[in-house]
């Protein structure tokens, strides 16, 4: 379907390079229909807004191959299928990147994202497609991966050229319709037509790129904030049956009645008290350690506020001083030589008063107690690339797995707690 009078824009020869890309790759007819062509001589070859809508050249289409404009096809879905612009947008704040010369370098970024598998297997790679060798850089990452990888320089000067538009990068253009014009697609209809890509690539397994699978399973398993989710597990622990209860005779039970003669006393919930155990191996870097104290601020928001009843404990083979919690920068880490958390939950749980809830946070490469500890646990584990778990506490090298009475939460990229 077309906007308007297409001009010279050949269609037949455009939807026919579609229905190529359709048969090659089965599993993104859903978003390659959901596509809206415009017809634009403003654009170099084609390029997508955020809504949706695929601007494309007439001139472009005149001069490509029907299996290179297949290609096309596939990439500029891929730019929104990936949510480019709004990672563009994302990154461009965190990292204060601003002005068209660095929409430019998202761009590319985004190209070899989406490159470095996309082509081959009946897809033909159109004249002139980035990859991540083009610049010299290794295949497999992601756009924010690239950007911190290349500048504007000498190997990018030919791609002055490359606009894929506010779908690739989110910086809007002059030709785009913007979010009041026609046929774009709402917030809720480009989820459902990520799902069901999503749901066609998992059940396709054998036969799509590793880039696209890696997708497909965020799309339906999309990664919790890892923050919120560590409050949570705090909290959760905390509010426990037992977590933070004593008696008191301040205000009778109700019971009482039924004793006559005798005065019982109330179960009272007062503030839990949390223990935060970090590991300051070795093997724990300086930026985790960072993370870590920043941990320790979000675990006293989790209990209210308090930091009277927040303490802290650095650990690597041997425990340290207990510190109650007064500012989390202040908090001496001391450590830097084997892991053994234990030690780090033995003194914990000997400190007066004792603890309702001991987080470890931890790169996971240790040794954990073996019976269950009198109180709640929550383990937060440094993100990264982990071999297989073993469980064998006579090598030192290996990755043990955290023990099933801790609740566990990954922190960084995390997925879940369990």
């Amino acid at each position: 379907m077309t906007s308007g009078h297409v001009g010279t824009l050949d269609v037949e020869k455009l939807f026919s390079a579609r229905l190529h890309a359709v048969r090659v790759r089965p599993y993104l007819a859903t978003a390659l229909f959901a596509l809206h062509v415009v017809p634009s001589r403003q654009v170099p070859t084609m390029a997508v807004d955020r809504h949706w809508r695929c601007y494309v050249s007439p001139a472009f289409v005149a001069r490509c191959p029907v299996e290179e404009l297949a290609g096309v096809w596939v990439h500029e879905v891929s730019h929104l299928l990936r949510d480019h612009h709004g990672r563009g947008d994302r990154v461009a704040r965190e990292r204060g990147l601003v002005g068209p010369g660095e929409r430019l370098r998202m761009n590319i970024a985004a190209d070899c994202e989406i490159n470095d598998d996309v082509f081959g297997d009946g897809l033909a790679r159109p004249e002139g497609a980035v990859e991540p060798a083009t610049l010299g850089l290794p295949e497999g990452g992601l756009m924010e991966d690239y950007l911190r990888q290349f500048r504007l320089g000498p190997r990018t000067q030919e791609l002055a050229w490359l606009d894929c538009g506010s779908g690739a990068d989110g910086l809007e253009r002059q030709w785009d319709l913007g979010p009041e014009g026609a046929h774009g697609l709402s917030a809720q209809e480009q989820d459902l037509v990520r799902f069901r890509v999503a749901q066609g690539i998992t059940g396709r397994p054998g036969d799509v790129p590793r880039g696209w699978r890696r997708w497909a399973e965020e799309a339906l398993h999309p990664p919790q904030p890892w923050r919120e989710l560590l409050g949570a597990a705090v909290r959760s622990a905390a509010s426990a049956a037992g977590a933070g209860e004593d008696y008191t005779y301040g205000r009778p039970s109700r019971r009482s009645t039924s004793v006559p003669g005798a005065v019982l006393p109330s179960l009272r919930r007062r503030p839990p008290r949390v223990c935060v155990v970090i590991d300051t191996s070795g093997s724990v870097s300086d930026a985790e350690l960072g993370t870590a104290l920043l941990e320790v601020a979000a675990i006293s928001r989790a209990v209210s506020g308090r930091r009277d009843l927040v303490s802290v404990l650095s650990c690597d083979a041997a425990a340290r001083v207990v510190h109650p919690l007064c500012r989390a920068e202040e908090i001496p880490l001391v450590g830097g030589g084997g892991t053994d958390l234990r030690a780090g939950f033995a003194r914990a749980l000997r400190a007066r008063p004792r603890p309702d809830v001991v987080v470890a946070l931890t790169d996971g490469q240790t040794p954990w107690p073996a019976a269950r500890p009198s109180c709640r646990t929550v383990v937060g584990l440094f993100a990264r690339h982990r071999p297989a778990w073993s469980r064998d506490e006579d090598d030192p090298g290996v990755w043990r797995s955290p023990p099933d009475w801790a609740r566990v939460v990954e922190i960084g990229p995390a997925r879940a707690a369990r």
